[in-house]
């Protein structure tokens, strides 16, 4: 698998990124002043805990099943499955198994 992402070339996001033991693996695909769009593995239990963001994050999930809390509500979102999280919102993320999401924020 090669490691780096090149333009003008098809490829399987969830194969860009691989589990870690009890971690959370992330890997910036395109990284801009006006966002960002992340690849993320999150191994079982892990979690990204409660934060806000000054704007909307968009979370695509990639394989398995994720949590997202949004305002203290749980979401289940699982493969092929997408949720926005809402700017200015506290909101978090959890692993109750393994699972891949690609996270698109969009910066005003």
């Amino acid at each position: 698998m090669e490691d780096k992402i090149n333009h003008s070339k098809v490829f399987d996001f969830a194969q860009k990124v691989q589990y870690s033991s009890d971690g959370i693996v992330s890997k910036k695909i395109i990284q801009r002043s006006v966002g960002n769009v992340t690849l993320f593995a999150f191994d079982q239990g892990q979690e990204l805990s409660e934060h806000s963001a000054p704007f909307d994050a968009l979370i695509q999930v990639l394989e398995g099943k994720a949590q997202i809390i949004i305002d203290k509500k749980p979401y289940d979102v699982s493969e092929g499955s997408s949720i926005i999280m809402p700017a200015n919102i506290p909101h978090a993320v959890k692993a109750p198994a393994k699972f891949k999401m690609l996270l698109t924020m969009i910066k005003e």
